[in-house]
């Protein structure tokens, strides 16, 4: 079982009905890589009840930011959609994952390719400077079904790119594009059908995917993760194996499941 420290809720948003983050304090010893997720949950019947959430809020923010669905019957969603400021969650101390850009081979473009909460690592990948240092474009991709369920969509085209430490590398470097399945929006339909009609590129105005020069990270649903490893694979692209193996792109399997 992890070893927990309580931290204390601060902010709550409720995006949809079916989303919703919120911030919490962070212990001063806590460290980890932009990217990672931690064990975070609640007590039930005196046990802990702990699920894998990744870190939205960069790894220099003293505060712990996290995305979550809702799911009515989850055993913790259910619960933890309650949370309120001045609420107490248990937070994990050890942080672990596979989305870290150390696994990755050197490129010019990078590619971030997300569903749902598979965008929260992608949040704080986008805010380390190291991550414009290392890519020339930095391009992220947030598949959902509804406009609704674009969290963060105002921070990304409004905030981000005027902040004062990176928003001169946000407006040259980073490129959001936001797609949308189940309703009408300046982007439709599901990232690997953009990927694979070629219409992302040419929305973008960037070349084919190309494994000399672009490089990838995937976060979102099984079946998602398997798509578009398998349009990747295709394209000539290789995965990172393990932790420290560098490859083309690296996947990120762990994801909130009630």
């Amino acid at each position: 079982m992890a070893t927990c420290t309580l931290e204390e809720v601060s902010e709550v948003k409720h995006w949809t009905e079916t989303l919703f983050s919120f911030k919490t304090t962070r212990n001063k010893s806590l460290r980890f890589q932009n990217g990672h997720f931690l064990m975070i949950g609640l007590e039930v019947d005196g046990k802990p009840l702990l699920r894998a959430y990744s870190v939205v809020s960069p790894n220099y923010e003293d505060h712990l930011e996290f995305l979550s669905i809702k799911i009515p019957d989850g055993a913790l969603t259910s619960r933890l959609k309650l949370i309120k400021p001045g609420d107490k969650i248990l937070v994990g101390e050890k942080s672990v994952g596979t989305l870290v850009i150390d696994d990755l081979k050197p490129g010019k473009r990078l590619y971030l390719l997300s569903t749902g909460t598979g965008l929260a690592p992608f949040m704080s990948i986008i805010r380390d400077p190291e991550t414009y240092e290392k890519f020339e474009k930095i391009i992220l991709i947030h598949g959902v079904r509804l406009a609704s369920e674009l969290a963060y969509s105002g921070y990304l085209t409004n905030e981000l790119p005027n902040n004062e430490f990176l928003g001169d590398m946000v407006k040259s470097q980073l490129v959001y594009y936001p797609t949308v399945t189940r309703e009408a929006y300046k982007h439709t339909g599901r990232l690997t059908n953009a990927i694979r009609s070629g219409a992302l590129f040419q929305d973008l105005n960037l070349p084919s995917l190309n494994a000399a020069e672009d490089k990838a990270m995937i976060c979102g649903s099984p079946a998602m993760l398997e798509e578009t490893s398998q349009i990747l694979n295709e394209g000539g692209f290789s995965i990172s194996e393990s932790r420290g193996r560098q490859g083309d792109y690296v996947i990120e399997r762990a994801f909130v499941g009630e």
